[in-house]
Protein backbone atom coordinates (compact mmCIF):
# COMPACT_ATOMS: atom_id res chain seq x y z
CA UNK A 1 0.00 0.00 0.00
CA UNK A 2 1.13 3.30 -1.03
CA UNK A 3 0.17 6.40 0.10
CA UNK A 4 1.64 9.70 -1.41
CA UNK A 5 1.46 13.06 0.14
CA UNK A 6 1.56 16.55 -1.92
CA UNK A 7 3.35 19.86 -0.37
CA UNK A 8 5.56 22.48 -1.90
CA UNK A 9 5.09 25.67 0.62
CA UNK A 10 5.85 26.74 3.80
CA UNK A 11 2.79 25.26 5.61
CA UNK A 12 2.55 21.84 4.56
CA UNK A 13 6.04 21.03 5.46
CA UNK A 14 4.84 21.89 9.09
CA UNK A 15 1.42 20.08 8.53
CA UNK A 16 3.09 17.30 6.88
CA UNK A 17 5.35 16.72 10.14
CA UNK A 18 2.85 14.40 12.09
CA UNK A 19 1.48 12.72 9.07
CA UNK A 20 5.02 11.62 8.81
CA UNK A 21 5.22 10.05 12.56
CA UNK A 22 1.45 8.71 11.97
CA UNK A 23 2.35 6.85 9.02
CA UNK A 24 5.52 5.70 10.18
CA UNK A 25 3.13 3.24 13.02
CA UNK A 26 1.95 1.09 9.49
CA UNK A 27 3.62 -0.79 7.94
CA UNK A 28 3.26 0.84 4.37
CA UNK A 29 5.02 2.53 1.92
CA UNK A 30 4.60 6.92 1.88
CA UNK A 31 6.24 9.20 -0.92
CA UNK A 32 6.55 12.84 -0.62
CA UNK A 33 6.21 14.44 -3.76
CA UNK A 34 7.93 18.28 -3.77
CA UNK A 35 6.58 20.51 -6.28
CA UNK A 36 9.29 23.30 -5.60
CA UNK A 37 6.57 26.18 -4.72
CA UNK A 38 9.20 27.44 -1.67
CA UNK A 39 11.86 26.22 -3.11
CA UNK A 40 15.23 28.05 -1.13
CA UNK A 41 16.50 27.30 1.91
CA UNK A 42 14.44 29.77 3.97
CA UNK A 43 11.18 28.58 2.69
CA UNK A 44 12.09 25.01 2.76
CA UNK A 45 15.61 23.13 3.71
CA UNK A 46 15.56 24.98 6.88
CA UNK A 47 11.57 23.56 7.74
CA UNK A 48 12.92 19.45 6.13
CA UNK A 49 15.45 20.12 8.73
CA UNK A 50 13.75 21.74 12.15
CA UNK A 51 10.93 18.84 11.35
CA UNK A 52 12.99 16.05 10.72
CA UNK A 53 11.60 15.28 8.02
CA UNK A 54 12.67 13.14 4.84
CA UNK A 55 14.27 14.11 2.39
CA UNK A 56 11.05 14.02 -0.65
CA UNK A 57 11.31 11.13 -2.96
CA UNK A 58 10.68 13.30 -5.90
CA UNK A 59 11.18 17.51 -6.24
CA UNK A 60 9.95 18.71 -8.99
CA UNK A 61 11.39 22.09 -8.39
CA UNK A 62 8.94 24.19 -10.08
CA UNK A 63 9.70 27.62 -8.69
CA UNK A 64 7.90 30.54 -8.57
CA UNK A 65 5.77 31.84 -11.34
CA UNK A 66 2.04 33.17 -12.14
CA UNK A 67 -0.58 31.05 -10.69
CA UNK A 68 -1.52 29.48 -14.29
CA UNK A 69 2.12 28.76 -15.31
CA UNK A 70 2.62 27.15 -12.08
CA UNK A 71 -0.13 24.97 -11.66
CA UNK A 72 0.22 23.36 -14.70
CA UNK A 73 3.48 22.63 -14.72
CA UNK A 74 3.17 21.37 -11.11
CA UNK A 75 0.61 19.13 -12.58
CA UNK A 76 2.29 17.90 -15.20
CA UNK A 77 4.72 16.70 -12.82
CA UNK A 78 2.63 15.32 -10.32
CA UNK A 79 0.51 13.80 -12.99
CA UNK A 80 4.13 11.99 -14.84
CA UNK A 81 5.04 10.43 -11.09
CA UNK A 82 2.01 9.27 -10.61
CA UNK A 83 1.70 7.35 -13.79
CA UNK A 84 5.00 5.81 -12.55
CA UNK A 85 4.12 5.29 -8.62
CA UNK A 86 0.63 5.15 -9.23
CA UNK A 87 -0.30 5.77 -5.37
CA UNK A 88 -3.37 3.81 -3.61
CA UNK A 89 -4.18 7.71 -2.09
CA UNK A 90 -2.72 11.00 -2.50
CA UNK A 91 -2.94 13.10 0.55
CA UNK A 92 -3.15 16.92 -0.23
CA UNK A 93 -3.04 19.24 2.51
CA UNK A 94 -4.83 22.82 2.54
CA UNK A 95 -4.86 25.20 0.06
CA UNK A 96 -1.82 26.11 -2.29
CA UNK A 97 -1.43 25.58 -5.76
CA UNK A 98 0.52 22.60 -4.87
CA UNK A 99 -2.88 21.33 -3.48
CA UNK A 100 -4.58 21.57 -6.25
CA UNK A 101 -2.57 20.29 -8.73
CA UNK A 102 -2.35 17.39 -6.70
CA UNK A 103 -5.60 16.82 -6.10
CA UNK A 104 -6.30 17.30 -9.59
CA UNK A 105 -3.57 14.69 -10.83
CA UNK A 106 -4.81 12.24 -8.71
CA UNK A 107 -8.33 12.63 -9.52
CA UNK A 108 -7.86 12.48 -13.35
CA UNK A 109 -5.91 9.33 -12.76
CA UNK A 110 -8.57 7.73 -11.06
CA UNK A 111 -6.51 7.73 -7.96
CA UNK A 112 -8.60 8.69 -4.73
CA UNK A 113 -7.27 12.06 -2.99
CA UNK A 114 -7.75 12.78 1.08
CA UNK A 115 -7.85 16.40 1.74
CA UNK A 116 -6.55 17.71 4.88
CA UNK A 117 -8.31 21.27 6.19
CA UNK A 118 -11.08 20.38 4.16
CA UNK A 119 -14.53 22.78 4.18
CA UNK A 120 -12.38 26.28 4.98
CA UNK A 121 -14.14 28.87 3.60
CA UNK A 122 -13.36 33.17 2.93
CA UNK A 123 -16.80 32.79 0.59
CA UNK A 124 -14.48 35.18 -2.03
CA UNK A 125 -13.59 33.76 -5.03
CA UNK A 126 -11.22 36.34 -6.35
CA UNK A 127 -8.97 34.73 -3.56
CA UNK A 128 -6.64 31.96 -5.06
CA UNK A 129 -6.48 29.98 -2.20
CA UNK A 130 -10.41 29.85 -2.01
CA UNK A 131 -10.26 28.39 -5.55
CA UNK A 132 -7.84 25.71 -4.48
CA UNK A 133 -9.80 24.80 -1.17
CA UNK A 134 -12.80 24.35 -2.95
CA UNK A 135 -11.67 22.23 -6.39
CA UNK A 136 -9.92 20.31 -4.20
CA UNK A 137 -12.45 19.47 -2.08
CA UNK A 138 -14.75 18.33 -4.93
CA UNK A 139 -12.44 15.78 -6.24
CA UNK A 140 -11.88 14.02 -2.89
CA UNK A 141 -13.05 11.20 -1.61
CA UNK A 142 -11.61 11.61 2.30
CA UNK A 143 -12.37 15.29 3.93
CA UNK A 144 -10.95 15.37 6.47
CA UNK A 145 -11.68 18.82 8.73
CA UNK A 146 -10.41 20.74 11.59
CA UNK A 147 -14.02 22.31 13.50
CA UNK A 148 -17.64 22.11 13.81
CA UNK A 149 -17.87 25.25 11.05
CA UNK A 150 -15.68 22.90 8.44
CA UNK A 151 -17.66 20.32 8.80
CA UNK A 152 -20.76 22.22 8.72
CA UNK A 153 -19.98 24.27 5.54
CA UNK A 154 -19.51 20.85 3.35
CA UNK A 155 -22.46 19.66 4.93
CA UNK A 156 -24.36 22.88 3.69
CA UNK A 157 -22.73 22.33 0.56
CA UNK A 158 -23.75 18.68 -0.35
CA UNK A 159 -21.09 16.86 0.32
CA UNK A 160 -21.63 13.48 1.53
CA UNK A 161 -21.63 13.23 5.43
CA UNK A 162 -20.12 9.82 4.61
CA UNK A 163 -16.72 11.50 3.11
CA UNK A 164 -16.43 14.11 5.97
CA UNK A 165 -14.53 13.01 8.98
CA UNK A 166 -13.67 15.81 11.58
CA UNK A 167 -10.25 15.06 13.09
CA UNK A 168 -8.67 18.22 14.51
CA UNK A 169 -6.31 20.36 13.33
CA UNK A 170 -2.84 18.60 12.14
CA UNK A 171 -1.38 22.07 12.37
CA UNK A 172 -2.24 22.12 15.99
CA UNK A 173 -0.33 18.08 16.63
CA UNK A 174 2.64 20.03 14.98
CA UNK A 175 2.60 22.74 17.36
CA UNK A 176 1.67 20.66 20.44
CA UNK A 177 4.75 18.16 19.44
CA UNK A 178 7.64 20.78 18.90
CA UNK A 179 6.47 22.86 22.50
CA UNK A 180 9.69 21.47 24.06
CA UNK A 181 11.99 22.33 21.08
CA UNK A 182 11.67 25.78 21.00
CA UNK A 183 14.69 27.72 21.79
CA UNK A 184 14.44 29.32 25.10
CA UNK A 185 15.16 32.93 23.61
CA UNK A 186 15.66 34.41 20.41
CA UNK A 187 19.22 36.67 19.61
CA UNK A 188 17.14 38.99 18.12
CA UNK A 189 17.98 42.22 20.62
CA UNK A 190 13.81 42.41 21.03
CA UNK A 191 12.59 44.66 23.62
CA UNK A 192 9.65 43.08 26.50
CA UNK A 193 6.95 43.89 24.34
CA UNK A 194 6.75 43.52 20.45
CA UNK A 195 4.34 42.89 17.87
CA UNK A 196 5.03 40.30 14.87
CA UNK A 197 4.10 41.07 11.23
CA UNK A 198 3.51 38.79 8.28
CA UNK A 199 1.93 40.08 5.32
CA UNK A 200 1.70 38.15 2.05
CA UNK A 201 -1.51 37.24 0.46
CA UNK A 202 -2.16 38.91 -3.03
CA UNK A 203 -4.54 41.18 -2.25
CA UNK A 204 -2.01 43.05 0.51
CA UNK A 205 0.22 43.64 -2.28
CA UNK A 206 1.19 46.84 -3.85
CA UNK A 207 -0.89 50.09 -2.63
CA UNK A 208 -2.64 48.10 0.25
CA UNK A 209 0.90 47.32 1.65
CA UNK A 210 2.03 50.30 1.92
CA UNK A 211 -1.05 51.45 3.73
CA UNK A 212 -0.36 48.65 6.08
CA UNK A 213 3.62 49.34 6.81
CA UNK A 214 2.49 53.09 7.12
CA UNK A 215 -0.06 51.79 10.00
CA UNK A 216 2.69 49.44 11.72
CA UNK A 217 5.00 52.27 11.56
CA UNK A 218 2.22 54.38 13.69
CA UNK A 219 1.64 51.31 16.32
CA UNK A 220 3.10 52.45 19.90
CA UNK A 221 5.03 49.17 20.12
CA UNK A 222 7.94 48.15 17.49
CA UNK A 223 6.96 46.15 15.36
CA UNK A 224 9.24 42.78 13.72
CA UNK A 225 8.41 41.50 10.26
CA UNK A 226 9.47 38.77 9.46
CA UNK A 227 9.23 39.22 5.12
CA UNK A 228 7.90 36.30 3.02
CA UNK A 229 9.95 36.21 -0.22
CA UNK A 230 6.72 38.38 -2.15
CA UNK A 231 6.61 40.85 0.45
CA UNK A 232 10.32 41.26 0.75
CA UNK A 233 10.35 42.13 -3.15
CA UNK A 234 8.02 44.50 -2.85
CA UNK A 235 9.78 46.14 0.18
CA UNK A 236 12.40 46.49 -1.81
CA UNK A 237 14.20 49.95 -2.05
CA UNK A 238 11.58 51.13 0.70
CA UNK A 239 12.15 53.35 3.82
CA UNK A 240 10.58 51.97 6.18
CA UNK A 241 11.23 52.03 10.01
CA UNK A 242 9.70 48.64 11.23
CA UNK A 243 12.05 45.83 11.36
CA UNK A 244 11.93 43.48 8.08
CA UNK A 245 13.93 40.60 8.96
CA UNK A 246 14.59 36.86 6.62
CA UNK A 247 11.54 34.30 7.07
CA UNK A 248 12.61 32.35 10.09
CA UNK A 249 12.89 28.70 10.72
CA UNK A 250 10.01 26.83 12.30
CA UNK A 251 10.63 26.58 16.05
CA UNK A 252 12.51 30.22 15.92
CA UNK A 253 8.89 31.16 14.64
CA UNK A 254 7.33 29.63 17.24
CA UNK A 255 9.30 31.02 19.82
CA UNK A 256 8.79 34.74 18.46
CA UNK A 257 5.46 34.57 18.23
CA UNK A 258 4.90 32.79 22.00
CA UNK A 259 6.81 36.35 23.17
CA UNK A 260 5.05 38.78 21.75
CA UNK A 261 2.42 40.75 22.65
CA UNK A 262 0.28 40.82 19.58
CA UNK A 263 0.55 39.08 16.15
CA UNK A 264 -0.96 41.59 12.95
CA UNK A 265 -0.93 39.08 9.61
CA UNK A 266 -2.81 37.42 6.76
CA UNK A 267 -1.66 34.24 7.53
CA UNK A 268 -4.20 31.58 8.16
CA UNK A 269 -1.81 29.74 10.19
CA UNK A 270 -0.87 32.21 12.16
CA UNK A 271 -3.98 33.15 13.39
CA UNK A 272 -3.65 29.27 15.03
CA UNK A 273 -0.24 29.55 16.05
CA UNK A 274 -1.31 32.71 17.75
CA UNK A 275 -4.06 31.39 19.61
CA UNK A 276 -2.35 27.79 20.83
CA UNK A 277 0.03 30.34 21.77
CA UNK A 278 -1.98 32.79 23.84
CA UNK A 279 -1.74 35.84 21.91
CA UNK A 280 -3.92 37.96 20.88
CA UNK A 281 -4.27 38.57 16.71
CA UNK A 282 -5.24 41.02 14.15
CA UNK A 283 -6.41 40.15 10.98
CA UNK A 284 -5.37 42.10 8.14
CA UNK A 285 -8.27 40.65 5.79
CA UNK A 286 -11.76 41.41 5.76
CA UNK A 287 -12.88 37.49 6.48
CA UNK A 288 -11.09 34.93 7.57
CA UNK A 289 -12.00 31.25 7.23
CA UNK A 290 -11.04 30.22 11.02
CA UNK A 291 -14.08 32.59 12.45
CA UNK A 292 -13.83 31.00 15.20
CA UNK A 293 -11.12 32.75 16.45
CA UNK A 294 -12.88 36.14 16.05
CA UNK A 295 -16.08 34.52 17.17
CA UNK A 296 -13.91 33.47 20.59
CA UNK A 297 -12.17 37.47 20.94
CA UNK A 298 -8.57 36.05 20.12
CA UNK A 299 -8.99 37.49 16.67
CA UNK A 300 -10.41 40.63 15.24
CA UNK A 301 -10.87 41.52 10.97
CA UNK A 302 -9.31 44.59 9.98
CA UNK A 303 -8.83 46.73 7.02
CA UNK A 304 -5.33 48.47 6.82
CA UNK A 305 -6.82 51.86 7.64
CA UNK A 306 -8.37 50.42 10.77
CA UNK A 307 -5.19 48.50 12.05
CA UNK A 308 -4.09 51.20 14.83
CA UNK A 309 -7.52 50.77 16.57
CA UNK A 310 -7.53 47.34 16.00
CA UNK A 311 -4.55 46.93 17.63
CA UNK A 312 -5.74 49.62 20.47
CA UNK A 313 -8.80 47.65 21.28
CA UNK A 314 -7.01 44.07 21.13
CA UNK A 315 -4.45 45.24 23.97
CA UNK A 316 -6.54 47.02 25.74
CA UNK A 317 -9.81 43.86 25.87
CA UNK A 318 -9.55 41.53 28.57
CA UNK A 319 -8.13 37.98 27.71
CA UNK A 320 -10.65 35.18 26.96
CA UNK A 321 -10.47 32.02 28.21
CA UNK A 322 -8.90 29.89 25.66
CA UNK A 323 -11.09 26.14 24.38
CA UNK A 324 -8.30 24.25 24.04
CA UNK A 325 -10.86 21.41 22.17
CA UNK A 326 -11.12 24.08 19.64
CA UNK A 327 -8.88 22.54 16.37
CA UNK A 328 -8.94 19.09 18.11
CA UNK A 329 -7.20 17.29 20.83
CA UNK A 330 -3.78 17.26 18.86
CA UNK A 331 -4.13 13.77 17.22
CA UNK A 332 -5.19 14.53 14.11
CA UNK A 333 -3.12 13.26 12.16
CA UNK A 334 -2.74 9.44 14.34
CA UNK A 335 -7.55 9.80 13.02
CA UNK A 336 -6.16 10.66 9.21
CA UNK A 337 -4.08 7.61 8.78
CA UNK A 338 -6.30 5.12 10.50
CA UNK A 339 -9.59 6.07 8.76
CA UNK A 340 -6.90 6.37 5.37
CA UNK A 341 -5.93 2.87 5.64
CA UNK A 342 -9.13 2.00 6.90
CA UNK A 343 -11.40 2.81 3.97
CA UNK A 344 -8.61 1.37 1.80
CA UNK A 345 -8.58 -1.75 3.59
CA UNK A 346 -12.45 -1.64 2.75
CA UNK A 347 -12.62 -2.78 -1.13
CA UNK A 348 -16.09 -1.97 -1.07
CA UNK A 349 -15.47 1.69 0.16
CA UNK A 350 -13.23 1.65 -3.30
CA UNK A 351 -15.46 0.89 -5.21
CA UNK A 352 -17.87 3.02 -4.48
CA UNK A 353 -15.58 5.60 -5.15
CA UNK A 354 -15.27 5.54 -8.50
CA UNK A 355 -18.38 4.20 -10.91
CA UNK A 356 -21.16 6.40 -11.76
CA UNK A 357 -24.63 5.30 -10.82
CA UNK A 358 -28.22 6.27 -12.50
CA UNK A 359 -30.45 8.33 -9.82
CA UNK A 360 -34.12 9.21 -9.74
CA UNK A 361 -33.59 12.15 -11.71
CA UNK A 362 -32.33 10.74 -14.58
CA UNK A 363 -28.71 12.26 -14.04
CA UNK A 364 -25.65 9.76 -12.33
CA UNK A 365 -24.59 10.16 -9.22
CA UNK A 366 -21.46 8.68 -7.16
CA UNK A 367 -22.61 6.84 -3.91
CA UNK A 368 -20.59 7.62 -0.98
CA UNK A 369 -18.27 5.13 0.63
CA UNK A 370 -20.19 3.00 2.88
CA UNK A 371 -17.76 2.78 5.64
CA UNK A 372 -18.61 3.13 9.32
CA UNK A 373 -16.49 4.16 12.14
CA UNK A 374 -16.41 4.14 15.23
Amino acid sequence: MLLSSIVGARPQFVKLAPMVAALATYPIEHSIVHTGQHYDDEMSGIFFHDLDLPTPTVNLGIGSGPHGWQTARMLAGIEETFTITRPDLVIVYGDTNSTLAGALAAAKLNIPVAHIEAGLRSYRKDMPEEINRVLSDHVSALLFTTTDTATTNLVREGFWTESIFQVGDVMKDAFIGNVAKMPVALDLGLPPEYAVSTIHRAENMGNCLDEIVSNLEELPIPVIFPAHPRTAKALAGRRISIRVIPPLPYLDMMRLVADATIILTDSGGLQREAYWSGVPCVVLRNETEHIELVESGWSVLAKPRELCRAVSFMLSASVPARDDSLFGDGHAAEKIVDISIRWLSNRAAQAAYLPLTPNESGGVSCPPPPLVLD
